[in-house]
């Protein structure tokens, strides 16, 4: 007679089997955080495992392997939160966590918590890993990086040093609440980052390339590196003759793809409901309102298969999920954790996103871009007699609550009567979020989603992604040689 197996069971029980802890365990837990009054507890178990190796010189030269455990137990009360942590996984250090989250959280109050009905919440899957990173010695990956060096010294003479890290990550997350809900869910990362530097008649300039996905060991590959390595040298005959324009406020056209970090950090932050809750976000009282192009909507999406912003569950226990922030130029939604969507009275979006088992859960973005508008990119730069284009961020300096915003731009070209002209580099652009958003007046059909290593913080660091295609705004401040 066939036995049948249930895969939902198999998964939950090689999880408890990770953190040696039962269901039980998990019921007792949340009844010990909830013992003195609180309104809602939550727990996060962590197994998280790290590699990483560094090619310098044409040699690897470093590389190193780490885990961290742990449990992070989290309790309501109104409007406080209280969160303990602990590194251990055994009853007794976890049951400790628990008292200690609940006195942070003001409750004092004994009571009895009744039993939860558990319940299993089906996982999406967004990322998938056909190869464990954790099943691959070093050594293979030792080829992968001395051969993306050499494809890279191939490909350009003015090359004259190669920086190459790969970096890897698996981690083991399970998630049990109040509410009786038990999730789990494995998270693989690849990321591998290239800097090169080139000479040319005594001129030095440099170049930073990388790629991210929520994928297995399988994304090592002679593809990933060509593709690393002629993106490392390309536009590099420009940037060795590009100068610094005169400053001034004009149009500005951003490039598809990497421009999507100004979204990202000028606008993006503004709509994470926290900001909203507390009324430190301009966009705090304008919900259902018209704020910018009706050619303009904004998402932020945990859906992206095997994209690093993507999740299954996000740090809560919600599944992901794709929200419209704006949807044709009205804002439609706040980015929501539990706290701020029961505080709204709405539902979770599946932004609640901690660093760490240490950390608390906030609302944080994962993938964000903006959608795709109606206008050729070739009509919009020309459209804009004088302006400049730009395609290259580098660090940049934000306001979250208002928005004003300063990036240094590494790479771009004037542009004179509908055309590109002159190549230009090391430039900053100022200007406010809300009001550049406000201010776009054509969006290309060019969407380009940045694939590199992008990463947010906001009091603790979380993997996102970022992507938008050309756009015009009408006017920036940009700071070049005069008038700066």
């Amino acid at each position: 007679m066939a036995t049948r197996f249930d895969s939902t069971q198999m998964t939950e029980n090689r999880f408890t089997d990770i953190f040696n802890v039962t269901v039980p365990d998990l019921e007792r837990l949340v009844a010990a955080a909830l013992s003195r009054g609180g309104d809602y507890s939550d727990l996060y178990f962590e197994y998280s495992s790290y590699g990483e190796l560094l090619l310098r010189d044409g040699a690897v030269t470093s590389g190193g392997f780490h885990v961290d455990y742990g449990v992070g137990i989290r309790v309501l009360k109104g409007e406080k939160t209280g969160y303990a942590y602990s590194e251990s996984t055994a009853m007794k250090d976890m049951l400790a966590a628990a008292q200690t989250a609940a006195i942070i959280a003001g409750s004092c109050t004994a009571k009895e918590v009744p039993p939860v009905r558990v319940s299993r919440p089906a996982s999406p899957d967004f990322y998938g890993m056909k190869e464990s990173w954790n099943n691959v010695p070093a050594s293979r990956f030792l080829p992968f990086l001395k051969d993306l060096e050499n494809r890279i010294y191939s490909k350009d003479q003015r090359v004259v040093k190669v920086l190459a890290r790969l970096s890897y990550s698996e981690s083991e997350i399970m998630m049990f609440n109040s509410y009786g809900e038990l999730t789990c869910d494995s998270r693989p990362m690849g990321n591998v980052s290239v800097s090169v530097i080139m000479n040319e008649n005594g001129n030095t300039e440099n170049k930073s390339v990388s790629r991210s996905f929520r994928m297995g060991a399988e994304m090592i590959s002679g593809e990933l590196a060509d593709e690393l390595a002629s993106e490392a040298v390309s536009g590099m005959d420009e940037r060795f003759r590009a100068g610094r324009p005169e400053g001034g406020i004009m149009p500005v056209v951003m490039g598809a793809g990497a421009s999507g970090i100004l979204l990202h950090e000028a606008m993006g932050h503004a709509f994470e409901a926290d900001f909203n809750r507390k009324g430190q976000s301009v966009f705090s009282d304008r919900m259902g309102q018209k704020i910018c192009n009706e050619s303009i909507s904004i998402v932020d999406d945990g859906t992206l298969y095997g994209n690093r912003g993507s999740c299954n569950f996000d740090d809560e226990g919600i599944p992901g999920q794709k929200t419209y922030m704006v949807r044709n130029g009205i804002l439609a939604s706040y980015l929501h954790d539990r706290i701020s969507a029961k505080w709204f009275g709405t539902s979770p979006t599946g932004n609640g996103r901690r660093e760490s088992f240490r950390f608390n859960p906030i609302p944080r973005m994962r993938s964000t871009y903006m959608e795709n508008g109606p206008e050729d990119p070739k009509d919009i730069i020309a459209s804009v007699q004088k302006g400049i284009y730009v395609d290259e961020f580098s660090n940049g300096q934000v306001k979250i609550g208002e928005g004003d915003f300063t990036f240094y731009v590494k790479s771009g070209f004037l542009i004179e009567n509908g055309r590109l002209g002159d190549p230009i580099k090391d430039i900053n652009i100022i200007g406010n979020g809300p009001k550049a958003l406000s201010d776009i007046i054509a969006v290309g059909n060019d969407l380009k989603i940045d694939n590199g290593i992008w990463t947010c913080g906001k009091g603790q660091s979380a993997p996102v992604t970022c992507g938008i295609p050309t756009v015009l705004v009408r006017s920036l401040t940009v700071g070049g040689s005069a008038g700066e």
